[in-house]
């Protein structure tokens, strides 16, 4: 299962906002060449709910095959349908991905009873790791500590990625469930402290810009060497931070952009950022 540094992959567009092949596979190869220990694509950065379930379906193809086994590849499969997520996860274990990523339903707020069916339903159709994704501030749905202990029971339900933003969350995450189950950051700000408080690491998306950096935190403290690890954890907040001044992922796309890889725009109905922000970023990456 996935640990470490794991890249939120964006997802590389034409400026008629078609999938960027080539641009996709720099992107890969940059990644790859950070030293990051795996790459996760298809998620909230990635515009996942924009794409076409064919559109889906090519781009983790080229993704698979540009990483030819060096790292994981998790791939997202979520959505509001239990039958929709399982007839995509199965495309994708046929495609031969690593690992499945599963946000939780979204639009109509479900139970946790229900999310427990929901997650088993789909665990049990297919024979991938299944990452559990949280992410209430866009679903409005947040999976519970008691169902994530009663989720790690199913035997491919290996994992958490948690992008609640709320450390007690991952705490508690890592407090019911056994040793072999993985809790990941989804908030960049929480890398260390999730490695610290007993996690695997996160799936960042400021690691699409400074995959280096993102990298060194979890280097650093596997060298129990805490000063520097923070140090480079520091570093992340002023991209960090200029994230927040657009809609997701506009800010890094245009980041990844001024590092010379051609992420193209976000898909609509998401703008680029303004030419003010876009200065900013680039005072950001000059250091």
């Amino acid at each position: 299962m996935l640990k470490g540094i794991v890249p939120a992959m964006l997802t590389p567009m034409t400026a008629d906002h078609q999938i960027n092949e080539p641009a996709a596979r720099q992107l890969v190869q940059y990644l790859l060449d950070s030293g990051v220990d795996g790459i996760f694509a298809l998620g909230t950065n990635g515009e996942f709910h924009t794409l076409t379930k064919e559109e889906k379906l090519r781009f983790a193809s080229i993704v698979k095959d540009e990483i030819d086994g060096r790292v994981p590849l998790a791939v997202g499969t979520g959505g509001n349908s239990t039958q929709e997520v399982i007839e995509l996860s199965r495309e994708m274990e046929n495609i031969g991905v690593d690992a499945l990523s599963v946000i939780t339903p979204y639009f109509d707020p479900v139970s946790q009873n229900e999310l427990i069916t929901h997650f088993t339903a789909v665990a049990e159709a297919v024979t991938l790791p299944v990452l559990l994704y949280n992410m209430p501030g866009k679903t409005g749905v947040s999976i519970h500590p008691d169902t994530v202990k009663e989720l790690s029971k199913v035997g491919n339900i290996t994992g958490i990625k948690d992008s609640s933003g709320n450390f007690d969350n991952i705490v508690r995450f890592i407090e019911e469930t056994n040793d072999d189950f993985t809790v990941l950051s989804g908030t960049d700000s929480l890398i260390l402290w999730t490695l610290i408080a007993g996690g695997d690491g996160a799936v960042a998306a400021t690691a699409n810009v400074f995959p280096e950096t993102a990298v060194s935190i979890y280097r650093k403290w596997k060298e129990n060497d805490w000063k520097q690890a923070q140090y480079f954890q520091e570093q992340l907040r002023p991209i960090r931070q200029a994230s927040q001044a657009a809609t997701v992922p506009a800010v890094y796309k245009k980041a990844v952009e001024l590092k010379g890889i051609l992420a193209g725009p976000p898909r609509p109905p998401v703008h680029e950022v303004s030419k003010e922000l876009e200065n900013k970023i680039q005072t950001i990456i000059d250091g």
